[in-house]
């Protein structure tokens, strides 16, 4: 029996976003729903692509995609459990606007014993006017997998 909480967005974005990475972008929780989450990325002068130029680069915005994809991935699954990312394709439409911030919503699409897929958009404000779309695959490491990688390195055969 797992008496484990299931995976809940909003409840983890008051933890995730305090500290680390996501926490230094100042990344805030929006929204979700049963196989997606929509993050925001406020819009900082320290978080500029050019500096003539007051528009979020494109780096903190691929963070911002990448969290999102992790969480839709742990709310579809209802567990938080460890993925790592395989590719995350990132397609720029167009610049954010001028000191705009942008929201990264992200939906898990197809989840298999081994890897999750995800497809997104990035927007500033205008659903319908995409910043970028993204598409992703991640591994995920069950606890039978990683059980069973120790087994191996140690010389048993627990399949």
């Amino acid at each position: 029996m797992n008496d484990q909480p299931k995976f809940d967005a909003g409840e983890a974005g008051k933890y995730f976003f305090r500290g680390g990475h996501p926490g230094w972008l100042g990344l805030e929780y929006v929204s979700h729903g049963a196989n997606w989450v929509e993050l925001k990325l406020p819009w900082r002068e320290d978080l500029l692509g050019e500096p003539d130029r007051p528009v979020l680069a494109s780096g903190p915005i691929v963070s911002l995609m990448d969290m999102a994809s992790g969480m839709s991935i742990w709310q579809t699954t209802g567990a938080f459990t460890p993925v790592a990312t395989l590719d995350l394709r990132v397609d720029y439409q167009r610049p954010a606007r001028e000191r705009s911030a942008v929201w990264g919503r992200v939906e898990c699409y197809r989840v298999t014993r081994s890897a999750a897929f995800v497809r997104g958009i990035a927007h500033d404000g205008d659903e319908a006017d995409p910043v970028a779309h993204i598409a992703g695959v991640f591994m995920q490491v069950s606890y039978d997998a990683k059980q069973r990688l120790e087994a191996k390195s140690e010389g048993r055969d627990d399949d």
